[in-house]
């Protein structure tokens, strides 16, 4: 197999343009193509589908992306464990995150030490960012639910309860705490299904026999909060997620325990890779530093 065709493929199929991959790899798009074209014609396949938008991934375009995302990440780390440099002065980590709060600190302190280093930050639901994670687009997840798959290495980050927030014009906005069973009363304000937060607190419901009096579903942290403050219903978040909205105010559950735990999770392979050895290490320091 022409390694250089197969590079060819990944980075089209990653970039999703024969132009912009082109650039990536310094060459000219007819030779580009050219070895796209060659690899199709080799093993008698159709790899990309041409539009006049651009190239789609065929079916089997898209099962050989998988594999080529594996074999160059592996061809990175082999590159680095050969590498003569003990320090981190150049590289790449991308990280995933189901939200901002809990990694944007570790990131902060892993820059600072590390000031050579790229890094990218993708935000997603906790099961798309551990999705990527299976699929090699990312090196480094932070969710708050971890599957039970062999193939993860996690570590816990830090832990936050829960706490419903509502407008300052709500009859609770002057209250630090309520009792889950009030909650049966009121318009609740939540996240997609997907949301740890929401099947913690849901959950939560259903074993005390609790229904709120409606339910309106809405698929992002802003618009949540913004709804709340419009007063169409309270909302429940981190405690470590709450931003400091002077429109909003945040009540703990006090006869409930309502906690979400982030853990920094990495494939079980790459775990003794440099550049992600390095942030488990200053995560882990961090997570201490902060207790």
């Amino acid at each position: 197999m022409n390694i250089a065709h197969l590079r060819a493929f990944h980075v089209v199929g990653t970039e999703g343009s024969f132009t912009t991959a082109a650039r990536a790899l310094n060459v000219t798009q007819p030779t580009l193509s050219g070895q796209v074209a060659a690899l199709e014609k080799t093993y008698g396949v159709r790899l990309f589908d041409r539009t006049k938008r651009g190239v789609m991934l065929t079916t089997i375009g898209e099962t050989l992306l998988g594999v080529t995302r594996r074999l160059f990440s592996l061809e990175s780390e082999a590159e680095e464990t050969l590498s003569a440099a003990r320090e981190l002065k150049h590289g790449i980590l991308r990280v995933g995150a189901d939200g901002p709060h809990h990694i944007i600190p570790v990131l902060a302190a892993f820059t600072r030490r590390y000031p050579g280093l790229d890094v990218s930050l993708d935000m997603g639901t906790s099961n798309r960012i551990l999705r990527d994670l299976r699929e090699y687009r990312i090196d480094i997840a932070i969710v708050a639910r971890v599957e039970a798959d062999p193939r993860f290495y996690s570590l816990p980050l830090c832990r936050s309860p829960l706490v419903l927030f509502v407008p300052r014009t709500h009859a609770w906005a002057r209250r630090s705490s309520v009792r889950l069973a009030e909650v049966a009363g009121e318009r609740m304000i939540v996240r997609e299904t997907a949301s740890v937060t929401r099947q913690v607190f849901q959950s939560a419901l259903e074993s005390a026999g609790i229904a709120p009096q409606s339910v309106m579903q809405i698929e992002s942290r802003e618009a949540v909060r913004e709804a709340v403050a419009a007063g169409l219903g309270i909302g429940v978040v981190a405690l470590a997620e709450f931003d400091n909205d002077k429109r909003l105010t945040a009540l703990r559950v006090r006869d409930a325990k309502l906690d979400i735990v982030e853990h920094i999770v990495c494939l079980a392979g790459r775990r003794r890779s440099r550049i992600v050895r390095a942030f488990l290490e200053l995560a882990d320091a961090h997570k201490t530093t902060r207790a």
